[in-house]
């Protein structure tokens, strides 16, 4: 019998998949997925200052330092892109029927996004809850409700 999973996300740094064999049956550990670079700091991850750039008419310079991106909301999509590519990847060879979202409020809009590009399959369940070093028993009661 093909399982459903719930991916659990915990923050930006980590995603674990759990199977189930029912909607309301107990889950079990599959694999774990970690984003070592949300657990750096952001002068970690900026290589160099902004460089500077003419203005556009005049004379005039600037420095180009405000148009860079934040590089930990740049880590923590790239993350989400790759979870979502797993959970595809997971409905188009038949190895799972459905999937549930429990992720942190502040990164479960990334994710969902992600998502919605990679597959058309929504989730059968989406909770906003920071759920890091749960045990499966309270995930489970999370998904009942």
């Amino acid at each position: 019998m093909t399982p459903y999973w719930a991916v659990v996300v915990a923050d930006e740094s980590s995603a674990m998949f759990y199977a189930r064999d029912s909607l309301s049956g107990p889950l079990r550990e599959l694999f774990s997925l970690n984003n070592e670079m949300a657990r750096k700091k952001t002068e970690q991850l900026i290589s160099d200052s902004g460089g500077r750039s003419f203005d556009s008419y005049g004379k005039g310079r600037h420095t180009m330092s405000h148009e860079k991106s934040d590089p930990k909301k740049t880590a923590a999509m790239a993350f989400a892109k790759q979870i979502a590519e797993r959970v595809a990847q997971g409905m188009r060879d038949g190895s799972s029927r459905g999937f549930a979202l429990v992720a942190a409020p502040r990164f479960l809009g990334v994710l969902r996004d992600a998502i919605s590009v990679a597959t058309t399959v929504e989730p059968y369940a989406t909770i906003d809850k920071e759920v890091v070093g749960q045990d499966a028993e309270v995930i489970e009661k999370l998904l009942a409700n």
